[in-house]
């Protein structure tokens, strides 16, 4: 990313903190490839009756962005860790909404994307994730932050050292321990 566009994208996440509504519209055409990005990297790792589309995700992010409150932000580094979390909600009720269909919900859908069909991503139960990350936040609330970030934020172990404000060693040890204790409940 060029020094000019990541200045810019801290000055209009600044001024979209402040309250200025235009600033996230300005904000979103900077961003919006890095989303589209995380979101497909989650939408890639979901069961395949999953009807959301990458881009209903983020055009859902926006929406929650645009109809919320402004966030206060610090960075970039910050503000794809609200876009995660956000996501995180979005894929979780998402997946409640499906699984609570009353007729056709556990109904198999076939995929007719060849890139669906050739996918080697381990396919994630999000339900059974989300509530194993509420369990390991009540236990440890830095790795579950931590396993939302680098899973649902796309962030790397920099970026997310950053949000965290610990060492990227930290990040490495908590995100090898999450994922220990996540294994361990989910089996």
């Amino acid at each position: 990313m060029a020094e000019e566009t990541a200045k810019d994208i801290t000055r209009l996440l600044h001024a979209w903190s402040q309250g200025d509504d235009g600033a996230l519209a300005s904000l979103m055409p900077l961003v919006y490839d890095e989303l589209h990005r995380s979101a497909h990297f989650h939408m890639a790792r979901e069961a395949p009756d999953n009807t959301l589309q990458t881009t209903a995700l983020v055009n859902e992010v926006y929406l929650r962005l645009v109809g919320g409150q402004p966030v206060p932000v610090n960075d970039r580094a910050h503000f794809f860790a609200v876009c995660a979390t956000m996501m995180r909600r979005i894929l979780t009720d998402f997946a409640r909404a499906r699984n609570s269909q009353k007729r056709g919900g556990s109904a198999e859908h076939v995929p007719l994307d060849e890139e669906i069909l050739v996918s080697h991503a381990p396919r994630v139960d999000l339900l059974a994730l989300d509530d194993a990350l509420t369990a390991l936040a009540v236990v440890d609330e830095r790795k579950a932050r931590v396993v939302e970030l680098r899973f649902f934020g796309g962030l790397d172990v920099m970026e997310t050292a950053e949000v965290l404000q610990v060492s990227p060693e930290t990040v490495h040890r908590d995100w090898r321990l999450a994922k220990e204790w996540l294994l361990h409940e989910l089996a």
